[in-house]
């Protein structure tokens, strides 16, 4: 047996044993295998563990960049308190429709706000509406703007909040400083950030699994205040 094999095998064993999927998730993924999504979704023990985190975290105001087929959100979701919000941020209108019918069927429509466009755009429009601050926020769009998200979720969150990045190591081409990778670069920039950034307390996880093997950064904000202006970033974005 292969180790990627094993990683597969544990993946299912575990998701097996602590039943991680259930008829809600399973018709998520297949919506969005039937409309051609790519199946770059989290995990399930991955998912589960992003609720965890918003439970952990009492969580009542989250935010989500990166929506796909909603498979995520509905995760998150199913640990907010039923007056709370979850705003996702899709630069696909397609994949949102996805998303919205997805969440629609596991009945969250009510509770999460599916938006369209650049996130760049999107993020200053949730500032402008003082949408924030968010208890918890999830990073998982395109990896190359990686560092003005991490920015703007600094913007829009308080001491206390945690924030979530995805798909951080790139089966270890993180360490490759001489990558030209503009998903590597985007992320050896952000962890170029988070090294400098005082108002965090991050560490870095590695994981393998049935997505291969990467990781996720974990942040806390510790202090407050602003440095800088994240609307100067350029509005390129795709989430």
């Amino acid at each position: 047996m292969n180790q990627a094999t094993q990683w597969d095998d544990v993946d299912r064993y575990v998701a097996q044993r602590l039943q991680l999927s259930d008829d809600v998730l399973e018709s998520t993924l297949r919506a969005s295998d039937d409309a051609g999504l790519p199946a770059i979704n989290v995990a399930p023990n991955q998912g589960k563990m992003l609720q965890l985190f918003a439970q952990m975290q009492g969580a009542r105001n989250i935010l989500e960049l990166g929506t796909l087929g909603g498979y995520s959100t509905i995760w998150l979701a199913r640990a907010l308190p039923p007056e709370g919000r979850l705003v996702t941020l899709e630069y696909d209108e397609r994949n949102a429709e996805v998303a919205r019918q997805n969440l629609a069927r596991a009945g969250f429509a009510a509770m999460v706000d599916v938006r369209v466009g650049p996130a760049l755009r999107t993020l200053p429009e949730l500032a402008d509406e003082n949408a924030g601050p968010f208890d918890l926020v999830f990073i998982d769009a395109n990896k190359e703007d990686t560092p003005e998200y991490f920015a703007w979720a600094l913007r829009l969150s308080q001491v206390g909040s945690v924030i979530i990045v995805d798909n951080v190591v790139r089966a270890g081409a993180l360490a490759d400083e001489s990558s030209t990778s503009p998903q590597v670069q985007g992320m050896r920039r952000f962890l170029d950030d988070l090294a400098q950034e005082e108002r965090v307390d991050a560490t870095v996880v590695q994981t393998v699994g049935s997505k291969g093997y990467d990781g996720f950064a974990l942040a806390v904000v510790v202090a407050a205040g602003m440095i800088g202006d994240c609307r100067e970033a350029p509005a390129t974005s795709r989430s």
